[in-house]
């Protein structure tokens, strides 16, 4: 996940108040249901310590998720009676999640918001294709591509002239199939596509596909499903979910193979809670790696005001000249610490195994 657009929490002071809500199920009720929801939330906060500004603008920003149409809720960031970043989740919460803290509590989004791969579906024929834009918050149309109508049709005649027509066909299927590659490719470039699922007759899938260009053929996913077929939701939740899989078990191999040190005698990787700390510091971290439910991901430790001021223990940061300390998680002083340096952060739960990072906190490292 790429941490930049949390900017915005780490440009302003705590406490902030974090809540994970997932979006009201239309009933009969549910502007009510919705309404006592959004106050029992407001009451947890108070009784955790938040200020009642903070509280009542919470109140509002979840009364007004009601009238939202994403499938999956939102995660609310507010300090001092300000909403101060709101995004929407890819995945439902299991029940709300409330939290007062001196840190925005982050690590949640690495699995409700993190790896949403986007999806181009081409519905091919011989005629042209429908494309269709695919994730995790719906779907929507993506533009028509529309090839030569005439001749498409093979004969069964074995006369002179019909070989003609049938050769003409040939022509016709060819041209259509680059004229779709063509703009297959264009769409994956505008719309930052992640995958492109190809759905129709075998012979049309494979022009299309040879004549992609070769940057994407690792994108490419043909779908077991003929002409005329329409992708269900579970299909392409199917593709995204193995594409997740496969670049995380990848980035896991990546880890194990960083964690030998090289041949300037320096690892490339680093693990547990002591280690990710100095890392942070010296800003070294290339790409976090967390798993939620590991232990390691709410060991305390101890921030300062700048997302590079942080210890294992309290009187290292005074060591260091920090007067100002705060106790936090592990996981969100060090998504903090990732995101003023630009790295990016991935859960590994995907793809747990014997290659997670200990404790459930490991990183890339970058050295200089």
């Amino acid at each position: 996940m790429n941490l930049a657009f949390l900017q915005p929490l780490h440009e302003h002071p705590g406490p902030w108040a974090s809540v994970y809500a997932d979006a009201p199920r239309p009933t009969e009720d549910s502007s009510h249901e919705g309404r006592l929801a959004a106050v029992a939330v407001a009451r947890e906060l108070s009784a955790q310590g938040a200020d009642e500004d903070t509280c009542v603008a919470v109140r509002e920003a979840l009364e007004e998720l009601r009238q939202s149409s994403e499938p999956h809720g939102r995660a609310v960031f507010a300090r001092a009676g300000e909403v101060v970043l709101d995004p929407p989740l890819t995945r439902s919460p299991d029940g709300s999640l409330v939290r007062w803290a001196p840190l925005p509590h982050t690590a949640p989004l690495l699995e409700l918001a993190g790896e949403d791969p986007v999806c181009v579906v081409a519905y091919i024929d011989r005629k042209g294709a429908d494309f269709e834009l695919r994730g995790a918050l719906g779907r929507k149309d993506a533009g028509t591509v529309t090839g030569e109508q005439w001749p498409v049709h093979r004969t069964g005649s074995a006369d002179w002239s019909e070989r003609h027509v049938q050769l003409r066909v040939e022509n016709t299927w060819e041209r259509n199939a680059a004229e779709i590659a063509d703009a297959l490719a264009v769409c994956q470039e505008e719309m930052g596509a992640d995958l492109l699922i190809l759905v129709g007759d075998e012979r049309e899938k494979r022009s299309v596909r040879e004549r992609l260009p070769k940057r994407l053929h690792d994108m490419v996913v043909e779908a077991a499903h003929g002409a005329g077929s329409r992708l269900l939701d579970e299909d392409v939740e199917h593709t995204r979910a193995a594409y997740v899989r496969t670049r995380t078990e990848r980035e896991l191999e990546r880890f194990l193979a960083a964690r030998t040190p090289g041949d300037d005698g320096r690892p490339g990787a680093a693990e547990g809670v002591p280690a990710l700390v100095e890392a942070a510091r010296e800003h070294r971290i290339g790409e976090l790696l967390i798993r939620p439910d590991g232990p390691d991901a709410h060991r305390e430790v101890w921030v300062g005001e700048d997302p590079d001021q942080l210890a294992v223990r309290r009187t290292d940061l005074k060591i260091l000249g920090e007067q100002n300390s705060w106790s936090a998680r592990a996981d969100d002083a060090l998504i903090r610490s990732a995101a003023a340096t630009g790295a990016p952060a991935l859960s590994v739960t995907p793809a747990l195994g014997d290659g997670a990072p200990v404790g459930g906190l490991g990183a890339l490292l970058r050295w200089t």
